[in-house]
């Protein structure tokens, strides 16, 4: 009998307290908007920031509640706003404005760059490399290649190659930023995956001090701004450092393929050559004008010819011709 009352005692608090609980929980529930959980079982779940909400949840709080734009997430792409767009009786579409990236703006590795003194340290990062004189790298501006950007980025989109230089698969990259505000020297910059011409350097020293420092520097020479045949160019040099716009850029490549130090590269994978129809040639000489790199020929009044050789692709003639006589051909890349 004495080691049965302690058992009751004990048992009746045990349910006393579980039905306290009970009520509790009943009473002090907080209602989850239904709206929430759904968006949230359509979200990527990469809890990115991207969107410019704390993590997945907030953004899901944010549509339900708040009227957030449906369109913020970038990893998610047009599928979850389509789909969020479905749960909230709105029209979907794809995700505004084309897709961003961390692109780095460096190509100076250890093979184009030289160590100037042996940074020994237990965990090399980048932030800890500045504070030894801004960095081991002869180039005061160039990617240290200690892997700060790949430590954060939630996707595993960036590795360290063995010349120590940081690269992003841009397929796996989900626009995030973290990798840009990761970088002590600021060489990630988040670019536009359709700019396939990048200026891959972000020296801002002048020309002779640059090239001394890294083999592939901008040394600000203006070539590309003079070859640019767009008009008001969409290639300056500020700073000593060229910038490409990506809004006015016609992805022509010119610039690339006329720079000294190989600073400026181009990923075009397709290469278009004009082509002129010879039937609708009236010899008005207006191609040949406005052709960039003289690859049109021909006198006034005769039929006119383009050097394949020379074109660019640029596409200024066939936006000239007020005949229709040009036409952009697209033909597989020889590399």
């Amino acid at each position: 009998m004495e080691i049965l009352i302690p058992i009751i005692v004990l048992g009746g608090i045990g349910l006393v307290l579980g039905m306290f609980l009970a009520f509790a929980s009943k009473k002090f529930e907080v209602e989850v908007n239904p709206y929430v959980e759904r968006i949230m079982e359509i979200l990527p779940g990469a809890n990115c920031g991207a969107c410019g909400y704390p993590g997945c949840a907030g953004y899901a709080e944010a549509i339900a509640e708040s009227g957030a734009e449906i369109t913020a997430c970038a990893p998610g792409g047009s599928d979850v706003v389509n789909a969020i767009a479905k749960i909230m009786g709105m029209e979907g579409g794809a995700v505004a404005g084309d897709k961003i990236v961390a692109r780095v703006r460096c190509a100076g590795d250890n093979t184009k760059t030289r160590k100037l003194y042996d940074y020994d340290a237990e965990l090399k990062t980048c932030s800890t490399s500045v504070l030894y004189f801004s960095g081991d790298k002869s180039c005061f501006y160039g990617c240290l290649g200690y892997g700060d950007c790949a430590r954060v980025c939630p996707v595993d989109a960036i590795t360290i190659t063995d010349k120590g230089i940081a690269i992003i698969d841009e397929d796996k990259c989900i626009s995030c930023g973290k990798c840009e505000k990761a970088c002590p020297k600021h060489v990630i910059k988040m670019t536009p995956q359709s700019q396939p011409v990048t200026v891959m350097c972000s020296s801002k020293d002048k020309g002779a001090t640059a090239k001394k420092a890294c083999e592939v520097a901008c040394i600000g020479c203006g070539l590309c701004e003079r070859v640019c045949p767009v008009e008001g160019k969409a290639v300056h040099v500020n700073n000593n450092l060229a910038l490409i716009d990506p809004e006015t850029c016609i992805k022509c490549g010119l610039c690339a393929i006329k720079c000294p130090t190989n600073a400026i590269q181009s990923q075009i994978k397709e290469v278009k050559k004009a082509k002129i129809i010879e039937e609708k040639c009236i010899g008005c000489t207006a191609c040949a004008r406005v052709c960039p790199v003289n690859a049109i020929e021909g006198e006034v009044k005769q039929k006119h010819k383009v050097d394949p050789d020379k074109c660019i692709g640029c596409g200024l003639c066939y936006d000239k011709c007020k005949f229709s006589a040009i036409e952009i051909e697209v033909i597989e890349r020889k590399d």
